[in-house]
């Protein structure tokens, strides 16, 4: 489990199996690396999968600043090129896919194809700043498992929330949710509400790009989706039945399902759709 030095950020990343092509995977708000721990398992026998935690969340450093996201896509880049991975399939979901959709502008020799999950390329909705500014206060100077409540419904779906056999598992993410540094977590909440939206530069994206979204997402519902998948040519969407906004976690199978289909139709010689 390694470490490190780019853009100024000590950054924690994984990697795993093999293959003549890589996928790096970007996480979304408050998690990590880890939250891909399923599609890592289903692709490493033929893909060298990389994960990394975004500076001040996960295992990476909590740096004083750096948390907008065309930092986050300097960091994510340099990771690629130090890594000696481009170009790779890139794989984000929501913050993961602000920074995604940034690699693809600014940088597109760095990508093969795109697969954004759970995401936005418009600003955060005005009606939501408010409330997440307050859920960041109290989690900076109160801690996290005072809002942990508030901020589940916000990440995961009706279903998996109410699923009785997945007690243990909605726990140990909450558990995860609740271990982030609350520096960095503040930080880095601060840099999603104050993000720059991209939708007016995204059909300049040329790779193949798959989009994936949960029918139950509550922050980037699928119309989120719909109007990427309407902006970038020739794009390619999927609803998630019963996933809410971190499909890959609640509906890992039918996530690796899309991965795979996606995946084996662009790989190799990564002609454009």
């Amino acid at each position: 489990m390694p470490d490190i030095r780019v853009n100024g950020a000590t950054i924690h990343y994984e990697e795993c199996g093999s293959g003549s092509e890589t996928i790096v995977f970007a996480h979304g708000l408050l998690w990590s690396g880890r939250m891909f721990d399923h599609q890592v398992a289903a692709l490493r026998d033929r893909y060298r999968c990389i994960t990394f935690d975004f500076r001040g969340q996960g295992q990476s450093e909590v740096t004083a600043s750096g948390y907008d996201m065309d930092t986050l896509a300097q960091d994510a880049a340099a990771l690629i090129e130090t890594l000696d991975c481009a170009p790779c399939h890139f794989a984000g979901l929501s913050m993961g896919g602000f920074v995604g959709m940034r690699l693809a502008i600014h940088r597109p020799e760095l990508i093969t194809s795109l697969i954004l999950l759970e995401t936005s390329a418009d600003p955060e909705p005005r009606e939501n700043v408010g409330r997440y500014r307050l859920l960041n206060f109290v989690a900076r100077w109160l801690g996290l498992r005072l809002v942990a409540d508030q901020v589940m419904p916000i990440m995961f779906g009706r279903k998996f929330l109410s699923d009785p056999a997945r007690v243990q598992e909605r726990a140990m993410w909450r558990e995860r949710m609740i271990a982030n540094h609350r520096i960095g977590i503040s930080r880095a909440v601060q840099g999603v509400i104050e993000r720059q939206g991209v939708y007016d530069s995204i059909d300049r994206i040329r790779v193949p790009t798959l989009i994936i979204v949960g029918d139950q997402d509550m922050a980037t519902p699928p119309d989120k989706a719909r109007r990427i998948h309407e902006r970038i040519r020739n794009s390619k969407l999927v609803v998630i039945p019963g996933a809410g906004h971190t499909a890959t976690v609640e509906e890992p199978e039918a996530v690796n399902a899309a991965l795979k289909q996606f995946l084996d139709e662009v790989s190799g010689d990564g002609a454009l759709l």
